[in-house]
């Protein structure tokens, strides 16, 4: 692992996974955010999921990046795993393709590393709204719109888990559980916490710790779909499933302990505090978030129930990293 002391951007390499042409304009925001940054990570690596289209495309874009194409397995895990295969750097960040990294991104991502029982550190992601940021939804849940959080710490902690939408973490480590778990993820309209199991399975795997860095910002899309309340119900169902299914694949070490504390203090206080807005400045929209909690918890617990009868399957435990995919520099 790198040696405390011995940590520079040019060190890093970024990867991008990418799949879809509708998300154009947002993937070139994403590499150039990227590339833009001061000093600038060694690699920007980006990695299309079985779209051909997309990938001849970014191929035709001048911009100083890998492009490689992902024939194998669909999905995002897959995906950043082949980038991972490319990068020759001992550390390697994560970025989303429709997420903009803020300047000095990566110099604060990196900055734990130089000590050397971090193994991985993930930023503060801000929620970007395409149209009006919905009066009923609850800050307690931003999660489900893939951004940071209330009742996250507001300063660098140690943490169980960080989200791989704005991650880093040390290639040895990476390579010590074989990445991402294949078949386990988002693929489509399917999302588990492929993210929190592989921090879980790299911390068991090789000790040390994760370090949550809140000022490392990252600005993640929110499309305008994604701010219904039927998006919001069905999220936290998905979240409820995909949750106890990464439980069992873990064993002994899928502890939800994380989420227990969420659900005992983090909602709670979210409640208390939105139906003090109603009570005490009269404001009905104190009601309706205080509601939404409650709802959101009770559609993650239906969920959770679910998975737990049904017994779903998530895909191979162990699979190895494979090379597969096409390159161009």
């Amino acid at each position: 692992m790198t040696p405390a002391g011995d940590v520079s951007v040019g060190d890093v390499s970024v990867v991008i996974a990418c799949h879809s042409m509708d998300r154009w304009s947002h993937t070139i925001a994403a590499i150039d955010s990227a590339l833009g940054q001061q000093p600038r990570p060694r690699h920007v690596i980006v990695v299309v999921d079985n779209n051909i289209e997309l990938y001849d495309r970014l191929l035709t874009e001048s911009r100083d990046m890998i492009v490689l194409h992902n024939t194998g397995e669909r999905g995002a895990s897959a995906t950043r795993n082949l980038g991972v295969e490319y990068a020759v750097t001992s550390l390697v960040a994560f970025l989303d393709d429709d997420a903009v990294a803020r300047p000095g991104w990566l110099l604060r991502l990196i900055a734990p590393f130089v000590d050397p029982s971090v193994i991985g550190t993930g930023g503060g992601i801000a929620p970007a709204w395409e149209g009006t940021v919905p009066a009923w939804f609850p800050s307690e849940f931003g999660w489900a719109v893939g951004a940071s959080y209330r009742g996250m710490p507001r300063t660098p902690q140690r943490v169980r888990n960080v989200w791989s939408g704005n991650m880093a973490v040390r290639r040895a480590a990476f390579d010590a559980v074989a990445g991402f778990r294949r078949g386990f993820g988002k693929l489509g309209n399917t999302s588990r916490p492929e993210d929190t199991d592989f921090c879980i399975r790299v911390t068991t795997a090789v000790g040390g710790s994760w370090m949550y860095v809140p000022d490392a910002w990252v600005d993640h899309r929110v499309p305008q779909e994604r701010g219904t309340f039927r998006f919001f119900v069905r999220r936290c169902y998905a979240e409820g499933r995909g949750k106890i299914a990464m439980s069992r694949l873990l064993g002994s070490d899928g502890s939800l302990g994380t989420e227990g504390d969420y659900l005992r203090r983090t909602l709670p206080s979210g409640v208390r505090r939105g139906l003090s807005i109603a009570v005490r400045r009269g404001e009905l929209i104190g009601v309706a978030r205080a509601g939404a909690i409650v709802v959101g918890a009770g559609a993650s617990a239906v969920g959770a129930g679910r998975e737990l009868l049904t017994g779903g399957v998530a895909g191979p435990s162990r699979d190895r990293l494979r090379p597969h995919g096409e390159a161009a520099a």
